[in-house]
This record gives structure tokens, C-alpha cells and sequence, in this order.
């Protein structure tokens, strides 16, 4: 089997906070609570203080939240007059 961690190195524990995060645990990397891609702590920019999870991207955030994105149901996000 397969040890996700190999080309990561340790997986992190973080603690997040409101404009940083706290290393709990060591590691290299999260993963994202919607995708379970692997998050480098260095590119770690969106996460949930209340729900205390990362995500990958801001699509993962909307997804989390049950959102859709601008334009998402077809339209272009402009309307004509």
C-alpha cells in the first residue's frame, strides 16, 4: 500500500487562527477537508477558524459551504439591458 505522506514528508497539525495559524504537530503539509490534497504549509492561505479545517483553494471554500461560484448556473455574470 501506498503511504501518502512519501512525497510530502510528515502530515502537520495546525491550529487556525484568525489571520495565522499555529503549528501543533510538526510536518510539512494539510490536507483539504473537501479535496484531501495535500496542502505545503507554505502555500497554505484559506482555512476555517470555526470549523478548524483547510481547504486547497477558494473553490473548495465555496464547495465546503455549499456555494456556487459566480457565473456557476450558466451565466455570464453580466446581465444586458
Amino acid at each position: 500500500m501506498l503511504d501518502r505522506t512519501d512525497n510530502f514528508g510528515q502530515e502537520a497539525r495546525i491550529e487556525y487562527l484568525d489571520a495565522h495559524f499555529r503549528v501543533v504537530s510538526p510536518g510539512k503539509f494539510v490536507r483539504c477537508a473537501v479535496t484531501g490534497d495535500p496542502i505545503p504549509l507554505d502555500k497554505l492561505v484559506y482555512w476555517s477558524v470555526e470549523r478548524q479545517e483547510p481547504y486547497s483553494s477558494h473553490q473548495a471554500v465555496m464547495q465546503r459551504l455549499g456555494l456556487k461560484p459566480k457565473g456557476a448556473d450558466g451565466a455570464g455574470g453580466t446581465q444586458a439591458s
